[in-house]
């Protein structure tokens, strides 16, 4: 392979990515686009959950029970109903994801030291949501329970029993468990690997459609050198997109980058051959820009969203579909993103997904250049 021959295929892809706007368009404004739509679009955490209540109660009691709820910065009171007919319409209608209802002496069960049962109806037509708020309001009616024994004790004369077990939970890496934090460095393993590939799933087709393949054909290049001319200015694009990337994501979002930024810029070169790799292959076996593009978009997109952990949990998936994943490079690059961005991993700990991406890059790129022939079929 000839540096200098190599180089003038570069330039040539280079010139046409200038001249023609949609790759630019392609290879840099949708990436941003699709980072501030899913920054802002994909958050998991639950804030101000829509409370409804039925005070049958209406006691000094009650509403400091009610008032538990709508304090807090996980409930918001929407709707006072009067009646079980009102809390179904408010939970149909959506204004409210859960319903409290206080019995009738609610205050004099309190007063006489029994227990009194609150009732709390949900929406659990989302389970995972269902889930946390039902989290969020047991938690609540424990502390106002705590509140209401230790000022029994007091007023008895005695000191609040410690309880046998004291659980002190501390959160490392996301200490106020902020889900944009775990989000958005899986993001741009998404996007990247999306883009990479549909960026030059059409460099190989477009000779072949535009018929300037022959003339390629006819020069001395070799296979590796036409490859690799051409993978080098979509390489620099992706450089450039993860640049904004990091950027976009510590100014606009304010997400905490705790690791080494040379580290994860070396490390996402290697994601990066083994991506545009990917998108060139495709381009050489297909030879149609849509078709391309199409395949492209499938192979990639679907499994960066489905099986790389970026939204759904691999220790979840059956076992099958977990060994399945290993296939795909997002999933480890996820991994590497988020052990930088997070954790402030090293090479030691993140060495067996580097070694996972530097076999794909190079199997890939091997790949692409044995299926290039040089010949017009």
């Amino acid at each position: 392979m000839k540096l200098r021959r190599t180089r003038a295929v570069a330039r040539k892809e280079t010139l046409h990515l200038l001249r023609d706007p949609r790759s630019l368009i392609m290879g840099l404004a949708i990436p941003m686009l699709m980072l501030f739509l899913f920054g802002y679009a994909l958050n998991l955490d639950i804030e101000k959950v829509q409370l409804a209540v039925w005070d049958r109660s209406d006691t000094v009691a009650s509403r400091d029970f009610v008032a538990h709820f709508a304090s807090s910065r996980y409930f918001q009171l929407v709707e006072r109903a009067s009646s079980y007919g009102e809390i179904e319409r408010a939970i149909d209608s959506r204004r409210a994801i859960i319903a409290l209802v206080v019995p009738e002496g609610f205050s004099r069960t309190l007063e006489g030291r029994a227990r009194a049962d609150v009732q709390a109806i949900l929406d659990g037509s989302d389970a995972n949501t269902a889930t946390l708020v039902l989290a969020y309001a047991e938690a609540a009616a424990r502390t106002f329970s705590t509140e209401i024994m230790v000022q029994r004790l007091h007023r008895a004369g005695r000191s609040p029993t410690p309880p046998p077990v004291d659980l002190r939970p501390r959160v490392w890496f996301n200490t106020d468990l902020v889900s944009r934090y775990y989000i958005f460095p899986g993001l741009i393993a998404v996007i990247m690997m999306v883009i990479a590939a549909l960026l030059t799933s059409l460099t190989v087709a477009r000779e072949w459609e535009t018929g300037t393949m022959e003339q390629l054909i006819a020069t001395p290049l070799t296979g590796g050198e036409i490859v690799a001319g051409k993978l080098l200015p979509y390489f620099m694009i992706g450089i450039i997109d993860l640049v904004l990337c990091v950027l976009v994501g510590y100014f606009a979002f304010g997400v905490p980058f705790r690791g080494n930024l040379a580290l994860l810029f070396a490390l996402s070169l290697v994601f990066l051959v083994g991506a545009l790799a990917l998108g060139i292959l495709i381009s050489i076996l297909v030879k149609s820009q849509l078709l391309a593009s199409q395949f492209a978009l499938v192979t990639t997109m679907l499994p960066a969203f489905l099986l790389s952990g970026f939204m759904f949990p691999i220790d979840n998936m059956p076992q099958v579909i977990q060994i399945a994943t290993n296939v795909v490079t997002a999933r480890h690059f996820v991994h590497i993103l988020r052990g930088i961005y997070l954790k402030d991993a090293g090479m030691g700990e993140l060495a067996p997904q580097v070694l996972v991406l530097a076999l794909f890059g190079a199997a890939v790129l091997a790949l692409a250049v044995k299926k290039f022939r040089k010949k017009i079929d």
